[in-house]
């Protein structure tokens, strides 16, 4: 009667007897761990999920005092290597000799909250280093017109050519500032919108990148094709896309350690899903997946700020402008990477009727 109950429970719950070995599980853990019941009762909790000697230490002495304790945003690696996040709770069941004949493990997954808490600190930090990107161009470019047009009043009052050199590159310097400043602001249009195949957009980033990369990169294409129209700018995405995707490439072109270079371009429909703290009937997902080395830890959470890059010779614009882009479409740009695994995922709401694009505007 009670394994019926608890079968019928939405929290996820493992039975281990005394030896730490798995006695049963319900069919909410079976989801969640992505395991069959059947295939590790009597096996170690390792068969269905794995964290640190600490963990295993915790629950031997859980064991032996007799104490439950509770664990927060624990991170834990199912056997497919789908690593979760999650909080869990460890009870002890004494039995009938006075001994502790079990534990009871209740998981609470929080993959969901900790993805909306990223998302809204992604967003935060864009908006605040946005407005102190204009804050800086305009303390900029209001002294640089005054640099440039002195520069051109004194180049036509001097005769003498040498003279006029040093001041056309005044000029030439000061709009390559004004240029770059531009570039930081992002796009200064807006979006000129309209239904678009998604598509579309990733085989015209995936024509440009297999010409740069010149064979050296294997380019594999993953569509759903259940994908319906999108409303947004067809040049725009194209901009956002080629600079996520020609990250990639340069990254997989510098590692020497990496034999069959490649990249993922992957699309999902996503049902039901949430951007920041807004929940969307439906999402397109775009993942920009390649087997590099990986971005270095150090830069990960100020990667899509202005200037910040991993490559010696990069102008750390590119993904910052690629969020903007995905800004104004009311969508945003994510990234996990570890050695031999970097996916970007560009999550963009697809509006399915005239009250949504209104909703949107």
């Amino acid at each position: 009667m009670y394994n019926s109950l608890i079968d019928h429970l939405s929290t996820a719950v493992i039975l281990l007897n005394e030896d730490l070995k798995i006695e049963y599980l319900n069919p909410a853990a079976e989801m969640l761990l992505a395991v069959s019941r059947r295939r590790i009762y009597g096996h170690s909790l390792e068969s269905a999920f794995r964290e640190d000697k600490d963990s295993t230490q915790a629950l031997e002495s859980a064991v032996e005092s007799g104490h439950p304790f509770t664990k927060r945003e624990a991170e834990i690696e199912c056997n497919n290597n789908r690593k979760l996040f999650c909080d869990y709770t460890v009870t002890p069941i004494m039995g009938t000799s006075s001994f502790i004949e079990s534990l009871i493990i209740e998981l609470y997954p929080r993959d969901r909250m900790k993805r909306i808490s990223q998302e809204d600190e992604i967003i935060a930090n864009h908006e605040t280093s946005k407005e102190l990107v204009r804050g800086l161009a305009h303390e900029i470019k209001n002294p640089l017109g005054g640099i440039r047009g002195a520069a051109q009043l004194i180049s036509r009052a001097f005769t003498d050519e040498a003279l006029n050199d040093y001041t056309q590159v005044i000029i030439e310097e000061s709009d390559r500032l004004r240029d770059l400043v531009d570039r930081l602001l992002g796009p200064r249009k807006l979006p000129q919108n309209k239904p678009l195949n998604i598509h579309k957009v990733i085989e015209r980033v995936r024509q440009l990148i297999s010409v740069e990369a010149d064979n050296q990169v294997e380019l594999v294409r993953d569509y759903d094709p259940s994908i319906p129209e999108l409303i947004g700018d067809e040049s725009q995405l194209i901009q956002a896309l080629l600079n996520i995707t020609k990250n990639a490439m340069q990254a997989l072109m510098e590692d020497q350690n990496t034999e069959h270079k490649t990249i993922h371009m992957v699309t999902r429909a996503l049902r039901q899903f949430t951007i920041g703290s807004k929940r969307h009937r439906l999402v397109c997902k775009i993942s920009i997946i390649d087997n590099g080395p990986g971005i270095p830890e150090a830069i990960m959470k100020t990667l899509f700020y202005p200037m910040v890059s991993g490559r010696a010779d990069g102008t750390g614009l590119g993904l910052s402008i690629a969020q903007s882009v995905i800004h104004q479409h009311h969508g945003i740009i994510e990234c996990n990477s570890y050695p031999h695994n970097t996916e970007f995922n560009i999550l963009i709401p697809i509006e399915t009727s005239a009250h949504d694009q209104e909703k949107q505007a």
